[in-house]
């Protein structure tokens, strides 16, 4: 039996598997809020309790960097260690799914002409900035793992200069998660309003007060029938941002293969990132320009894929 899990700083997601399951199919699948334990072992242990099953091996995908045996997670107060817990990686297990995921799973957002085999890489926003990549080995594709996303914010334009001024008297360090994810799209949102860029309407502003996820109500307020300028403002910004860093991505990865957009972000501004000002950004790249012109850009609808990537790893360990 294989115990799968997806670790993120919002959600976590534990499924039993056995060894003639398919990564998309679990024998039992329970999802829990990650802030209201202390622990991974603790939310473990309530999906084991009472069960006839016996686990064999473990495999997580942790949402943070694994250092010497252990991962630190940025977005929760947790400390997971591989004495505890045999298996763990990061945006690797997004990585991991790409290859298995079916056509309805994924969404393009720009066409291109993948090379066969070629490097791929996934760049997550969710509650945290995720970014991984794939190699092909002769036999299969490898996931690789990183902390990109706690890299240095690099802005293109004057208004995101005036974005990564107004952060640095917030923060030490202005990192792309800071503005690609979860947590950063209320910094642009708040650069923005307090800036006087765009006139934040009361409705809004008191849905905002009352929100639990902030996030929500500005990606609403950005569509439909109250569309509003602070909020569209805030989501073509991010999507700026989230377009140069993917086709960073490219560059760095020799991503022939594609570039894949996870996390729980991107499904939900899709028409956004079907605009030509997406593709824009994520090809300007001067002189390399050409290469991400010709590298599709899918995004992954399926917010299993962490789970999906965690069970395909540890269900191919386990053969």
């Amino acid at each position: 039996m294989l115990l799968a899990g997806d670790i993120g700083g919002t959600k976590t997601v534990l499924a039993l598997y056995n060894e003639k399951s398919e990564p998309t199919a679990p024998l039992d699948e329970q999802r829990y809020p990650s802030g209201r334990y202390n622990s991974l072992e603790q939310i473990v242990e309530e999906f084991l309790k009472g069960r006839a099953e016996q686990v064999h091996r473990a495999s997580f995908g942790v949402a943070g960097p694994v250092v010497e045996g252990k991962a630190s997670l940025p977005n929760l107060p947790w400390v997971i260690e591989e004495a505890k817990l045999k298996q763990r990686f990061d945006l690797e297990t997004i990585a991991q799914a790409v290859p298995v995921l079916p056509p309805e799973d994924l969404e393009t957002v720009k066409k291109g002409n993948a090379v066969l085999q070629g490097n791929m890489a996934v760049i997550a926003p969710g509650t945290g900035l995720g970014e991984a990549s794939l190699t092909w080995d002769g036999l299969s594709y490898q996931a690789h793992s990183s902390e990109g996303g706690h890299g240095d914010f690099a802005p293109i334009d004057g208004f995101q200069i005036g974005l990564l001024e107004y952060l640095r008297e917030r923060f030490d360090h202005v990192s792309y998660e800071r503005v690609c994810s979860g947590t950063g799209l209320p910094n642009i949102y708040a650069y923005i309003r307090d800036r006087g860029l765009a006139e934040e309407p009361a409705w809004l502003s008191e849905r905002l007060k009352n929100a639990k996820d902030p996030n929500v109500v500005i990606m609403n307020a950005a569509g439909g029938e109250q569309k509003c300028r602070i909020a569209t403002m805030t989501i073509e910004a991010f999507v700026a941002i989230l377009a140069a860093e993917a086709g960073n991505m490219v560059l760095r990865n020799m991503a022939t293969g594609g570039l894949y957009l996870g996390g729980g972000i991107p499904p939900r501004i899709l028409p956004y990132l079907k605009q030509s000002a997406f593709t824009d950004r994520f090809i300007n790249k001067g002189r390399l320009s050409r290469l991400p012109k010709n590298v599709p850009v899918r995004v992954i609808l399926n917010a299993k894929a962490p789970l999906v990537g965690a069970a395909c790893y540890g269900l191919r360990v386990a053969v």
